[in-house]
């Protein structure tokens, strides 16, 4: 049985829609498609973009402030169980998870948090350290328990946006970047664990070390087009479906976001 899945921070469903870029969502058949960065409640989407025939939707969004984060998964295998945001109190409320289980695997969509503004000194000068990371840190902690409890039970998929670059070949200037956030060493050290717990980029596992293969880009600096970007969005499996991965791809040629689709194909 071959499943294709698919994620894709599309930096706020309602604009996107509107989008020529968007087309992507009904032209594809993905099994399953995750989306990150909703920035909408359910009751906000239109029932075209949310019931699109032969799919199942489910979207967790933000209770704590509108318009911000949020997540939604598009299905056509049969959820066995569905749960929403994490179990752990301190990390509810920003619609960053959805957990489904399916028959052969538990399956993670998320927008992991990012490491927010820059923490600056009595001067104004950046401190090196940022406003979110230790929430995000401890999210991430928060995750991987949970992951790993679940993993007991079936193997584990998981993508989505994790606000990471793992190593240099994942970001066009890591010299730059060592002192922001999305590439400060206890930020890689979690994807290093990740790893070490038997989690498999599933990008890097089909490809290597192939270079120059991003899936964000900065509006700010018109970065897209000199494809000066970082590679921050991922499908990781856990090693017991290593020998089930087919195919791992971005889609960097898919415009209408800051970032660009990710995707796994599983022959189970």
């Amino acid at each position: 049985m071959t499943i294709t899945l698919s994620s894709w921070n599309i930096n706020g469903i309602r604009a996107i829609s509107a989008k020529e870029g968007f087309k992507w969502f009904y032209n594809t058949d993905y099994d399953v498609i995750g989306f990150q960065e909703t920035k909408a409640n359910a009751d906000q989407i239109s029932d075209e973009l949310k019931n699109r025939p032969g799919y199942d939707s489910f979207f967790c969004s933000s209770t704590v402030k509108k318009g911000y984060s949020g997540t939604a998964v598009y299905t056509r295998l049969k959820p066995l169980r569905i749960e929403y945001e994490l179990p752990d109190d301190r990390f509810k409320g920003e619609g960053r998870i959805i957990h489904i289980e399916f028959e052969k695997f538990h399956f993670f969509n998320g927008y992991f948090p990012n490491g927010g503004a820059a923490v600056l000194d009595d001067n104004g000068k950046p401190t090196g350290k940022f406003l979110r990371v230790p929430y995000k840190m401890g999210f991430f902690d928060s995750f991987i328990e949970y992951a790993e409890s679940l993993r007991k039970d079936k193997p584990i998929v998981v993508c989505g946006d994790f606000n990471i670059a793992h190593r240099a070949i994942d970001l066009a200037r890591p010299k730059q970047n060592e002192r922001n956030t999305g590439y400060l060493p206890e930020e890689r050290a979690f994807l290093d664990r990740m790893v070490s717990l038997g989690y498999v980029d599933t990008f890097r596992h089909v490809h290597g070390d192939i270079k120059d293969c991003y899936s964000w880009w900065s509006y700010k600096t018109f970065a897209r087009s000199r494809n000066i970007g970082w590679r921050i969005d991922y499908f990781f499996v856990s090693d017991e479906l290593k020998p089930f991965i087919k195919d791992a791809k971005i889609e960097s040629d898919v415009m209408g976001s800051d970032h660009c689709p990710v995707t796994l194909v599983l022959d189970l």
